[in-house]
Parts: structure tokens; sequence; C-alpha cells
């Protein structure tokens, strides 16, 4: 099946195909990787192309909140993990369509079962959701909490394991507050789910540009300068509370508060692509996406980024563990111990300075994790920083003295990070559909672009 949203419909592309005809991530040329306790076999021939099998993936069921949380995308900050999506600019006519087009595809994909909520009045003063299964014989022995992420589509598991602990949960007519309770093949299980909360956040009118929005997700375009939700610092003027004055009584309950789904997050200042869950069921799919990071699921990711100097080799990957900065709380590192990164890159151009050298380049990343900042700290790691970032590329900034007059003064305008979510692909989660969305980079991305002179071989022919 194909469907027509915007561009020219296109066959959904296999979970390795990279976006771009002339990417291939599957052949790294340089591989920049620490050998670290990961379970899976990461043998020295194997550059973790995205789409091929990777080691252990975890359940994203189990602790959807924590799912959530190492999903920072390349960029949730610390304290204030967020932002959202605006109008974009036409690319520029040398840009191909196929790089910097605006389209998003639908394909074939798998669906999602959902058992029928009914609607009783209980005891407790409100209407409340009722789902009822029986235990299968397959299922005995099993926990409870397992059960019912198994079989209730519209509750994420966290979510299921409160209303137990909450005494809303029966097993054969007594009220189990264990979410360890091992289950019997033909035990009456019975949830009751009570209404949404009210929001405890405001919602407030600001402009959102909606790339895509149906019953169960919206699919937004980040400006630069927007928080994705309300954190220290930054209690208003959140994605969360534009979404919030944009879905209004659309948004069901999830999580128990009837606030749209944030199941990703961008910096604050990087631009492009973010989806957001406006039902349980959605939330609690996109959460399994993002937590298996496109490693054997649909889901992909994209990334522009215009970093400083240029790789000598076309495409390569980072496999360095990130954690919190040693002496700096706000910034994160390379470490030895920290968390699982992996990042895919891949040179799209070169750029020369006044002289003609080298100076900076057009990158395309893929992430198979999400940690915050990273993109922007194996970027610096490796000796190319994102242009304009004031946190992992201060030192680099004498660079701009060597740049034409016009691309110093873009640089200067740009006064953030270069990087653009340009790329995102989705399964739905009611129809299990794959959804491909494509954003082209805003203006102030696309001037520095504009204003860096292409690099050119001795042959004066443009260097790849």
């Amino acid at each position: 099946m194909r469907l027509r949203l915007g561009g020219e419909a296109q066959p959904r592309r296999g979970a390795q195909g990279p976006g771009l005809e002339a990417a291939d991530f599957g052949h790294a040329a340089y591989i920049e990787r620490e050998h670290h306790g990961v379970s899976g076999d990461r043998g020295l021939h194997d550059p973790r192309a995205p789409g091929q099998q990777r080691g252990h993936v975890a359940d994203a069921s189990i602790a959807p909140e924590n799912a959530i949380a190492d999903d920072a995308d390349d960029d949730g900050d610390a304290e204030q993990r967020g932002e959202a999506g605006n109008h974009h600019q036409p690319a520029h006519p040398r840009d191909e369509e196929r790089l910097f087009g605006a389209q998003r595809l639908v394909g074939v994909g798998r669906r999602v079962g959902v058992l029928h909520i009914g609607h009783v009045h209980t005891g407790m003063g409100e209407e409340d959701h009722i789902e009822e299964l029986t235990v299968a014989a397959g299922e005995t022995g099993e926990r409870l909490d397992r059960v019912l992420a198994a079989r209730v589509a519209d509750l994420s598991r966290s979510r299921l394991k409160a209303l137990v602990q909450a005494g809303r949960v029966t097993v054969g007519g007594r009220t189990i507050r264990d979410p360890g309770h091992r289950v019997n093949a033909g035990d009456a299980l019975a949830v009751a789910v009570p209404p949404p909360e009210p929001a405890a956040l405001q919602a407030e009118a600001i402009p959102l540009a909606v790339v895509y929005e149906d019953a169960e997700i919206i699919v937004i375009d980040k400006p630069a300068g927007l928080v994705v939700h309300p954190a220290a610092g930054h209690w208003t003027g959140t994605l969360v509370n534009a979404l919030i004055a944009h879905c209004g009584d659309s948004l069901s309950g999830i999580g128990g508060v009837r606030r749209p789904g944030i199941v990703h997050r961008l910096d604050k200042d990087t631009t492009g692509l973010m989806i957001a869950a406006k039902t349980d069921r959605a939330h609690r799919s996109l959460v399994a996406q993002f937590a298996d990071h496109g490693r054997t699921g649909p889901l992909q990711r994209g990334y522009l980024a215009l970093a400083w100097g240029a790789p000598r080799d076309p495409r390569g990957l980072v496999d360095r563990p990130i954690d919190r900065h040693p002496h700096a709380r706000d910034r994160m590192a390379v470490r030895q111990g920290g968390r699982e990164a992996v990042t895919h890159w891949q040179v799209l151009e070169r750029f020369a300075d006044a002289s003609g050298q080298p100076v900076a380049c057009l990158l395309e990343c893929r992430l198979e994790t999400g940690r915050t900042h990273q993109i922007r700290v194996h970027l610096a790691h490796l000796g190319h920083p994102l242009i304009g970032d004031d946190t992992y590329g201060p030192g680099f900034r004498t660079k701009a003295a060597r740049l034409p007059e016009e691309a110093r003064q873009a640089v200067q305008a740009l006064g953030r990070q270069a990087l653009h979510a340009h790329l995102l692909g989705v399964e739905h989660p009611a129809t299990g559909e794959f959804l491909e969305f494509r954003s082209a980079p805003p203006a102030d991305f696309q001037a520095v672009r504009d204003a860096l002179p292409p690099l050119r071989s001795p042959q004066g022919f443009l260097a790849p």
C-alpha cells in the first residue's frame, strides 16, 4: 500500500535504507570504537549498520519511563530537555529533492491489536473504564503486570503497574496490589481505569508547524528556542503547553494525566521533526519504537549537521559511551563506564575557507541510541564539533576567521548549534502502517550552508 501525503510517493525503504541515495552506513570507512560490555557479538568486521541485528535489545515495556529518558535524542538538555517545531524554509535550488525535499510516505507494516474498553459507574464516584480478560493457558505463572501489559494494548506497563498498586485490579474478584502476583490459567482479570486527571499545566497559544496529525499522533516541525516540556527555568512557553492548547479535548489520558505524550526530545536550540502521542496506545507503541532505536523495528531518524573541519573518510561511526561531565554538570562527555552511545555519520558536502582549504562539512547522522547531546558530544570527540555549538566547540571559534565575510556573518547570525532533525520514520501505533516525514532545514541553517564555498579538488572538481 502506498499513500501520497506530500511529495512523490515511494515504496518504503528497508530497515537499512538511509534515506539518501548515496548514503550507505553499512560499510563504515572510519570506526571510532571503544570495546565495553554490551550483549551481542560485535566483531571487528561488524560496523553495526542500522537495520542489522545487533545484540540484545531490552524489552521496552518493562520500564517505558526509562526508555523515554534514554531517548533524549541527540539533544535533550539535562535540565531542559526539549523544543518544538517551526515552519521551514525552502531548500536552495542546488539541493536535491532526495535530501531536503519535504515528503512523507506510508507503507505496509504491522498492526496493533486493541481490547474493547467498557464503561461502568463505580463506587468511587467517577465513571471508570473497565478492561476484562481471562488468563490463557500459556500465561500460567506469569507476573500480573506482564500479562496485563501484553493484553491491554491501550495502557503502558508502568500505568498498569500503578493501577495494580492502587487496588484497581482484581483477580477472580479479589483485589490484588502486587504487580508481581503470579496468575493461573482461567483467572478472570479486571482493570478499573479512572478518568484522566485534569492537566496541571496551562494551555498556551504557541504557534506550531504541524506536519501531520490524526487521532493517535501529531508530528510537528520544531523551531529553535522552544523547550519540549516544563523544567527548572522553563515552566511555561514549552511544546507541552502548545500541544495542550492545540489538541484540546482530543487528548486522551496518558500516564493518568491529561496531557500530550512526549516520547522523545530535542534540545532547545535544535530544530526539526518531533512526534507526540495523543493516546495511551500511541504512547506505548512509540516508546517501544524509540527504545529500540531502529535496531530491529521500523524507527528511522536522520539529522543534518554543519560541523567544523572535514573528515578524511566519507562515512563512519562513533561507538563511545556517554555520561555526565565530571566537572560541568550541564554537559555530557565521552567517559569510560558511561552509557552505550552509537552514532553513524556520512559526509554530504565539504566546504573551503578563503584560501581554498577544507574548513567545514555537511554531515548526515543516524542514531542507534538516544543519549543526551549524543551527536554534539560524538562529533566534538571526533574533532568536528557543530558550527555554533559554544558548549562543545568553543575552541573552534577561531575557524570562523578563515571564512569568507558572508559565511562569517551567517555563522554569527545562527547563534546556536547547526543541527536539524530532517528525517523521521515510525510505524503508526493504530494501523501498523509506516510513515516517513522529511523536513527542510530552517533559513538560518540554510544561510550558513549557502554561504560556505564548496571545496574543490586540485583538478577543479567539487570534492565529494
